[in-house]
């Protein structure tokens, strides 16, 4: 396994899973280039407050890190969104005002509270009324749409601003006029065929809720009296993301060796600060073509031999490693773009915050012209992120449409994001601490056509042996998805190496 991601973990944890129901002849070595385990999943504890870089949560609708979660005996470590503010916010001209209530992602479920609601103008209800009436669109087989010309289709283009771009492009910190719904969201594409109109879909969807969620095919239930994601469904760990990371790590290493910090014998399973410098693919004359070897070159001047191959790395890396092996592949994985962002943690005194908080934080659509493009009340949102009079507050900085952010200084962002928060917030204020945390390439793109450049992928990784790719570069950039990816790569290695092995 190459990758030390939540990707490679689950991926290597899944094998070990494996040996302790009969693979035993299976060994693996997760090779990983940084001096930590997991990724971006990253938890810092600081003055009492606990303070996430990467993801601060994951969605229980999928099911992979959940049940992931209670394999690891992490169950009872689990905790909920705070059950009193479940609601977001958005920004228009300065001020927040939050969701309606039933509005989901693009539309709304409840119409009551989406006409009372100031955040669209009349004339943009009205324009997004017209989803009720207008025809679903004649598809050529599973023709692509972006994010931006199916909102503006459906529901106008104050929808989009307003709503579409700063929820669902906020999600993917990406350019609606290139993000792929057929790739991202297909579910509205389906509400589309079945139901014509997505405000019908939605409300049908939501009539008799039990807060349980329902197929994909039927769409998504609405949780009555939240407005903005359904945050039922969202979960962390008490002492935050990083317990998953860990206790990954801690199981693979506790199963039959322990982590080797790259000064250690290469016996490891676990190999940190070690990097692959190149790849190169044996085929044994005297053995069958299907059981070639891997040649794994590390920047520490060592050579290992894998019968199988997983790479868990952001595409442009595993692009670099295979080009001389695949161009074709090694382009198709070149192309899918990446986004940078920041994150942004804030410490303040809770009496310094003239704001209610009275909701889990704020989006910001990019026609507003700010700097942060989000901000999560993270102190709010989670149970013990911040010691009694103390509030935590998490901005999010950059991505597809404001990559330039990332070019200005630790101390300019923190300022710029300080004068959002005193503009939208009141504070005045400085805070306590603050930590910025960038991320270079972190979050792929999926552009349209994003599907069937994964189609090529596929056909490309079908003629090299033995090796599979995983991550978030590929069906889904959420924890559930890679921990997915993961373990179907793994499913396929052991499928691929116990019948040579027994």
């Amino acid at each position: 396994m190459i990758g030390g991601g939540i990707t490679g973990l689950a991926a290597a944890h899944r094998i070990i899973e494996r040996k302790q129901q009969g693979a035993k002849q299976v060994e693996v070595t997760l090779l990983e280039a940084s001096a930590q385990l997991g990724g971006i999943i990253q938890t810092r504890q600081r003055d009492g407050f606990l303070l996430e870089r990467g993801p601060d949560s994951f969605i229980s609708e999928k099911p992979e890190a959940l049940e992931l979660a209670k394999r690891l005996g992490l169950e009872s470590r689990l905790i909920e969104t705070n059950k009193n503010y479940r609601r977001s916010f958005i920004v228009r001209r300065g001020r927040l005002l939050p969701v309606p209530e039933g509005f989901h992602l693009l539309a709304p479920a409840r119409l009551w509270p989406f006409l009372r609601s100031p955040i669209f103008s009349w004339p943009g209800k009205a324009r997004m009324a017209l989803d009720l009436i207008l025809p679903r669109r004649d598809r050529n087989g599973d023709a692509d749409e972006s994010l931006a010309q199916f909102v503006r289709r459906r529901l106008g283009r104050e929808a989009l601003e307003r709503m579409g771009q700063p929820m669902v492009g906020g999600i993917y910190t990406a350019d609606p006029e290139q993000l792929s719904l057929l790739a991202t969201m297909p579910r509205f594409l389906e509400m589309e065929r079945r139901h014509r109109s997505l405000i019908r879909a939605l409300r049908k969807a939501g009539v008799g809720s039990t807060g349980q969620s329902q197929t994909a095919r039927e769409g998504p239930r609405i949780e009555k009296g939240t407005s903005g994601a359904r945050y039922n469904l969202f979960l962390s760990f008490d002492r935050g993301m990083q317990v998953l990371s860990e206790k990954l790590s801690e199981r693979i290493a506790d199963f039959d060796s322990r982590i080797s910090d790259g000064h250690h014998p290469p016996q490891s399973s676990i190999r940190l600060s070690t990097a692959v410098e190149s790849l190169a693919l044996k085929r044994d004359t005297t053995a069958t073509a299907e059981a070639p070897q891997w040649i794994i070159k590390t920047d520490r001047n060592e050579t290992l031999m894998a019968d199988s191959l997983c790479l868990a790395l952001p595409a442009y890396i595993s692009a670099k490693l295979l080009r001389e092996f695949d161009n074709a592949l090694a382009h198709e994985l070149d192309e899918i773009s990446y986004a940078s962002s920041a994150t942004v943690n804030l410490a303040y005194k809770r009496e310094d915050i003239p704001h209610l908080l009275d909701g889990f934080g704020f989006v910001v659509p990019f026609i507003e012209k700010r700097t942060l493009m989000a901000c999560t009340f993270s102190s709010v949102k989670f149970a013990n992120r911040a010691p009694d009079g103390c509030a935590l507050l998490r901005g999010f900085v950059g991505g597809a449409l404001q990559p330039e952010l990332l070019d200005l200084t630790e101390a300019e962002l923190i300022s710029r994001v300080r004068a959002d928060l005193r503009d939208l917030l009141g504070i005045e204020r400085p805070p306590l601490f603050t930590e910025v945390s960038r991320w270079d390439r972190s979050m792929p793109q999926y552009h349209l056509g994003h599907l069937a450049r994964l189609q090529r992928i596929a056909a490309c990784v079908a003629r090299l042996p033995a090796l599979t790719l995983a991550g978030n570069a590929f069906s889904g950039t959420g924890i559930p998805d890679c921990i997915r990816s993961g373990e179907a790569a793994a499913d396929t290695i052991l499928a691929f190496l116990l019948p040579i092995l027994s």
